[in-house]
């Protein structure tokens, strides 16, 4: 088998950090070729863009906003004292308010002590917590931690059943930017009417972490939740783990949220130097414009071999997407720009995808991530004379990435030296220095999502639909009339085929005041519904 394209010497495709301890392998692609020196010139824009963020520039230009999730690891490095003094201030009262409800001082009433946090969110606001809550945590973490990431009904139910009990010293950790998002809304009022339902005071259970003067900052102020910390909105959900987001799960969990902002702290001073060869987000950006021929021609899949890692492609799924996938460019010009991402974890996809990586459609290219330190507790044990089953883990990654380079694929090889805080802190302040110097090389805005505020401006209408529906079968009981005719009626005729499900949905719950009558025509909604 031949070597694929640019696989050159070790030394030619590495990078080596001794602070924080990093080894980056990019044997697999060419980053040194004639492509990657065109993307020079565009390199240095992108990190004179970065000097120009950090400084406190208008980085997100559609929103008229900063961006400044650097600044907090780093409180010196924001553009003004104001800004310093606040970060400083919400890491010390995370840091008092854990310790607190550890000793006892905050309590959900007198005699008890909580034993778990509820920690409700969506997306940034719950994947971040959610990687660092499965990397981290341990048996004889202070506090259990569970997720309400949806508003599935089944899944709600499902939390609070494992609860049990337990519900009556939980801690509910609300957390939405606007205070208005619809999931984390929705979960949060299951918790309240749960522990109404206990004769319980739902305040001394709540923090809410929020924009300051959100309208859940303001209720949790006038209803005395238990905590309240602020989001700001020069930080965007998916770059917010490093700020109370993150931090306020990590500690009351009892997880080294000091040592996991060094380590982004030691990842950001790195990947800030303007040397496009020993700046590792340099490389890996140069790497995905490279593969992906600028335009996200190649999937990125992710196969961390931890299992603590197990997350890790999921929080990197919204991280890049999310930043990266743009219908415009910051000129206004349609480009439809992106870089796809999936991944599971190793060694489980050798027995899964790894067989379409090597011989099938060559439309990716791979990252695999491994740790150089088997256990952090306990000594190893060997399964065959010499091996220990972490020997058996770091060589199924070494035969993959092997096995892949001879069907000349593309592989990215990323080590660290264990799965610890200072660790998964300098792991992500890599990916996110990375996402922003790749958006400066294909020009769009990383830092805004419109496509995703158009699926919400969609759901609300649905939901709008949905209570119009209800008005008009109740105004009108026993009208029988078809879906569209139904959806006439309430002014919404071009919501058709959505007020056809809307009422499949309704008839389907006997709950509901709708039933179907007529014979089942689904593809032309012909059958009527009536209330």
């Amino acid at each position: 088998m031949g070597q694929p394209p640019g696989y050159g010497t070790f030394a030619d495709r590495a990078v080596v950090l001794d602070d924080p301890p990093l080894l980056l392998d990019l044997q697999g692609i060419d980053v040194d070729g004639t492509e990657a020196q065109r993307l020079l010139p565009a390199l240095e824009r992108a990190f004179e863009e970065m000097r120009a963020l950090e400084a406190g520039g208008i980085a997100n230009p559609d929103e008229g906003r900063r961006v400044g999730h650097y600044w907090l690891r780093a409180p010196d490095l924001a553009p003004d004292p104001e800004l310093r003094q606040a970060i400083e201030r919400t890491i010390d009262e995370v840091r008092r308010f854990a310790a607190a409800v550890h000793d006892g001082s905050i309590a959900p009433r007198p005699g008890t002590r909580f034993s778990d946090v509820l920690h409700i969110g969506i997306g940034g606001s719950a994947l971040g917590p959610q990687l660092v809550a499965d990397a981290l945590g341990t048996p004889d973490d202070p506090l259990g931690i569970r997720f309400l990431d949806n508003t599935d009904p089944e899944g709600i139910e499902r939390t609070f059943s494992e609860l049990g009990d337990r519900l009556e010293t939980t801690l509910v950790v609300v957390v939405s930017k606007s205070g208005g998002t619809p999931e984390t809304r929705n979960g949060m009022e299951e918790a309240i009417a749960r522990l109404r339902a206990r004769g319980l005071d739902p305040a001394a259970h709540l923090v809410a972490v929020t924009g300051e003067g959100s309208a859940l900052w303001r209720r949790a102020e006038e209803q005395r939740f238990a905590g309240r910390f602020p989001m700001w909105d020069w930080v965007g959900g998916r770059t917010s783990v490093t700020s109370a987001v993150g931090l306020l799960p990590m500690a009351l969990c009892g997880h080294d949220a000091a040592a996991f902002l060094d380590g982004a702290r030691a990842m950001d001073a790195a990947t800030r130097v303007p040397d496009p060869y020993a700046n590792p987000a340099a490389r890996l950006a140069v790497a995905w414009h490279v593969a992906g021929e600028g335009r996200g021609a190649r999937d990125m899949v992710v196969i961390p071999y931890r299992d603590r890692l197990g997350l890790f492609a999921r929080y990197l799924q919204q991280l890049v997407m999310e930043s990266l996938g743009k219908e415009r460019d910051r000129d206004g010009r349609i480009v439809h720009q992106g870089l796809s991402v999936y991944g599971n974890k190793g060694s489980t996809d050798q027995h899964a995808y790894v067989q379409q990586l090597r011989d099938g459609l060559d439309n990716f290219f791979a990252l695999l991530v491994g740790t150089l330190e088997d256990r952090l507790v306990g000594a190893p044990l060997e399964v065959e004379p010499g091996v220990t089953s972490g020997d058996f883990l770091a060589g199924f990654l070494l035969g993959t990435r092997r096995a892949l380079l001879e069907r000349g694929r593309r592989v990215i090889t990323l080590w660290l030296p264990r799965t610890d805080a200072r660790a998964l802190g300098a792991l992500i302040a890599l990916f996110e220095r990375t996402v922003g110097l790749y958006a400066s090389l294909v020009n769009v805005n990383a830092y805004h999502q419109p496509g995703v505020e158009a699926g919400k401006r969609a759901a609300a209408e649905v939901l709008s639909l949905q209570r119009a529906l209800l008005d008009a079968l109740s105004g009108e009981e026993g009208a029988l009339r078809t879906a569209p005719e139904w959806a006439e009626r309430t002014g919404h005729a071009g919501l058709a085929v959505e007020a056809f499900w809307v009422l499949e949905r309704l008839a389907a719950d006997p709950r509901r005041p709708v039933r179907r009558e007529g014979p089942s025509d689904p593809v032309r909604a012909r059958y009527g519904f009536v209330s």
